[in-house]
């Protein structure tokens, strides 16, 4: 499954609410999987992003609805980039 990571930032509104993080993190994960995803890791980071999470997904378009789906509810911000394994990796380098 391909694999996405996002990174986040926590919203004026989010940020006023940042004691409902657990919950809200705990609404996203089963939402991602009702999608066929899954959050896999969530790091609280210093510097530029809040947060930075790892979540698989199906698809491209199942990823977008889930970040969309997220970003509507007004908490945070993200830009998700998607990530090729180090196998991938491999064999893209190697057809070049």
């Amino acid at each position: 499954m391909p694999i996405y990571i996002s990174l986040v930032n926590y919203t004026e509104s989010g940020l006023r609410d940042i004691k409902k993080s657990p919950e809200r993190l705990a609404v996203a994960r089963r939402e991602a999987e009702e999608l066929g995803g899954k959050i896999d890791k969530v790091y609280l980071t210093m510097g530029d992003c809040d947060l930075m999470t790892i979540a698989d997904f199906p698809d491209d378009a199942t990823a977008a609805t889930f970040a969309l789906r997220l970003g509507a509810q007004g908490n945070t911000r993200t830009k998700t980039m998607k990530a090729f394994p180090e196998e991938a990796f491999l064999e893209i380098v190697k057809a070049i």
